[in-house]
């Protein structure tokens, strides 16, 4: 009776975790570059009240005896597919067209990966850096991008070049190429919050540090003027939300239904 009542709330816990996934997958249909993930629920470990054991000349065997004790959150993945982009028109814009991240150096020096290339020039410095949070964009050798004084920024190509032209001479070089990077396990990767993600010991290092340019290492080349939209499926999260309310519904009917026998058992002693 007791049992059934935590088996209970565990499965309140488990749908309320799955419900904080969903909605914010829903939540992030429009965020450019987010990735979706799911909860995978897993049953908990079960109270063995007999153990199997094996027949002999006269008898037969017996199966286990065994009562589950509740459910919990197995692991929460991250779809980490390829979609497709939307045109910008904007020059300093890129998406990469397959899998592949772009590389960046944080606030405190240290590398950061991203899926949206929503690149800036800064005014002062010259540097290329990243739209939203300021970062450092690298390149291919891991160093930071700058567009040389006196040229301005014109374009980026499919495979990450990137083009200025001289304001004097109105020649056309190209300065760097953008660093993109791929792992052996691009789910292992932790993600930090503004499309930005740190590598992990089960995501593994970037792949072949010294040559991470877009179309190797298994890595897409770049479509420009574009961003890569989110990957939520809204009709498939809607889907899940309702499975995931009513599966609440059900966990909470078994609280209260442990918690009326209950009441039945303390009424016994009443009477």
């Amino acid at each position: 009776m007791i049992n059934s009542m935590y088996s209970g709330v565990s499965g309140v816990q488990a749908h309320q975790e799955k419900m904080n996934v969903v909605s914010n997958n829903i939540v992030n249909v429009n965020t450019n570059g987010f990735k979706a993930s799911r909860v995978v629920m897993t049953d908990s470990f079960s109270d063995t009240l007999q153990a199997a054991s094996a027949g002999t000349a006269t008898i037969g065997g017996r199966n286990p005896m065994q009562s589950g004790l509740g459910v919990t959150v197995g692991t929460i993945d991250v779809d980490t597919s390829y979609n497709t982009p939307t045109s910008t028109g904007r020059t300093l814009d890129a998406a990469i067209n397959g899998d592949g991240y772009f590389e960046f150096k944080d606030n405190s020096g240290d590398t950061v990966y991203s899926r949206v290339g929503n690149f800036d020039v800064d005014p002062t410095t010259g540097l290329l850096t990243d739209g939203v949070t300021g970062y450092q964009v690298l390149d291919s050798t891991g160093a930071a991008i700058t567009i040389p004084a006196n040229s301005k920024f014109k374009s980026i190509d499919q495979q990450g070049n990137i083009i200025a032209t001289d304001n004097t001479t109105d020649v056309e070089s190209t300065v760097a190429t953008l660093g993109i990077a791929n792992f052996a396990n691009n789910q292992g990767l932790e993600k930090l919050g503004s499309g930005m993600y740190n590598e992990t010991a089960n995501s593994g290092a970037a792949l072949s540090a010294d040559d991470k340019v877009a179309g190797n290492n298994g890595t897409g080349l770049l479509k420009t003027g574009c961003l890569e939209m989110s990957n939520v499926d809204l009709a498939k999260e809607f889907t899940e939300m309702i499975t995931a309310q009513r599966g609440y519904q059900a966990c909470s009917r078994v609280i209260t239904t442990s918690d009326t026998l209950l009441e039945e058992l303390i009424n016994l002693k009443r009477n």
